[in-house]
């Protein structure tokens, strides 16, 4: 299994930014997908996951009407649309795969996880 992420970079606060995970060698449509942020010194959080169907989502308080996470079943890809950028949004964010059927917030659900891509917010 693998897990790609991609889409980070450098931006100013206010700006946006799309994160991509491609993900293969797992029935992608069978798992919730899941996007984590690690800053550093801080412990990992969980950010937005997606179920099965894309019909049900969950975000973090934090990113709530900020950020929109989405997937594409045929393409294998998961995204989030991060607007309104903050600098305390700037970590390094990881996808990640459970087989849960529904979104689900803690880390130990998720089986599968990407090598991380960086956002940094400037302010």
């Amino acid at each position: 299994v693998q897990l790609q992420a991609s889409g980070g970079g450098l931006v100013q606060a206010g700006g946006s930014l799309r994160l991509s995970c491609a993900a293969s060698g797992l029935t992608f449509s069978r798992y919730t997908m899941g996007w984590f942020r690690q800053a550093s010194g801080k412990e990992r959080e969980f950010v937005a996951a997606v179920g099965w169907s894309s019909r049900t989502t969950s975000h973090a308080d934090s990113v709530k009407g900020r950020f929109t996470i989405s997937r594409d079943n045929a393409k294998n890809t998961m995204y989030l649309q991060m607007n309104s950028l903050k600098p305390e949004d700037t970590a390094v964010y990881y996808c990640a795969a459970s087989p849960r059927v529904v979104p689900v917030l803690g880390s130990d659900e998720y089986d599968y996880w990407g090598q991380g891509t960086q956002v940094t917010v400037s302010s």
